[in-house]
Parts: structure tokens; sequence; C-alpha cells
């Protein structure tokens, strides 16, 4: 069985690095082509990232332009830390100890971290329907609802992950 969980454990590590590598490129490849289309050729908001076509937008305004392209790149940015912050996490998690301060820390952190990015979400994607009003479509899926459960699941799991250390740490002063 110990064999079984330390293995799930390592897979989750090598995803977690797949995932906060790949919202890293992700984030990259979204900041140079919104330089790209700001600084070099306009024509580039047809094509953002992945066919992401914000051309109208861009037309319409630059400044909501900029500032519905810095709110995608700062939300990309911040789930690339919350999967850094797993990634910590996952390396400094041991079986045979399972809870201390650190990684309870780290917990919270990625609590913290994910309601700020679910809150900024929901702004941004209050943001982007106002922005509609004009008339102009802004074909982005912000995800504010599913990463604000996302953060209150995490935060469910660093209250118990809280309550563990301190059981641990009063069962090691027992001893």
């Amino acid at each position: 069985m110990k064999t079984t969980n330390s293995t799930v454990l390592k897979l989750m590590n090598v995803l977690f690095w797949i995932a906060f590598i790949g919202l890293c490129i992700k984030t990259g490849a979204i900041l140079v082509s919104f330089f790209v289309s700001l600084f070099v050729n306009p024509v580039a908001a047809k094509d953002l990232y992945l066919g992401l076509n914000l051309s109208d937008l861009h037309s319409f305004s630059k400044l909501y332009y900029i500032l519905t392209i810095s709110l995608l790149i700062v939300l990309t940015g911040l789930k690339a830390y919350i999967a850094y912050l797993a990634v910590k996490f996952f390396m400094k998690f041991k079986l045979s100890k399972p809870f201390g301060t650190e990684l309870t820390g780290l917990f919270l952190k990625i609590g913290y971290v994910a309601l700020g990015t679910g809150v900024l979400a929901i702004i941004a994607n209050g943001f982007c329907k106002w922005v509609m009003k004009n008339g102009i479509a802004v074909p982005i899926d912000w995800s504010g609802n599913e990463i604000l459960f996302f953060a209150g699941v995490i935060y469910l799991f660093a209250l118990v992950f809280k309550k563990g250390t301190e059981l641990q740490n009063e069962n090691d002063l027992t001893v």
C-alpha cells in the first residue's frame, strides 16, 4: 500500500510540474503576443493565443484591450503560481509525517491565492460583460465560480491540515 501511495504522490508531483510549466508557457505566450499586437502589428490581435480573437476590442478601445489582456495575463500567472505552490507542497510532503507547520502554511497560501484569483476572475468577467454591452464580444472564459469553489475546498483541507498539525505537535510533546 505504501508503494502505491508514494507512486501516486510522485505521479501527482510530475503532473503539477507539467501544469506549472504549461501555465508558465501560456502566460509567456499571451504576454509576447500581447506586446506584438500592441507595438508591432495590431493585426496580431486577431489570433492572440490559440485562436483568441480580440481584434474588435482592440479597434474599439486600446485601453479596454490592454485592461482585458492584463487581467488575462495576471490570472494565468496566478494559476501558474498556484501550480508552483502545489509543486512545492508535494516536494516537502512526507507520508511518514504528513502534518507540519510549513505544509499547513503552503496549503493556506494556496487557498488564499486561489481565493484572490477567483475574485479577480469574477471581476474580469463582470468587466467583460460590461464591455459586451457596447456590442464588443470578448470570447474569454474566466471560470471565476470554479476557481472560487476550488479555493473553498482547498481552504477546508487547509483547516483540516492545521488541526492535524496541532494534534501531531501535541502528540510529539507527550512522548
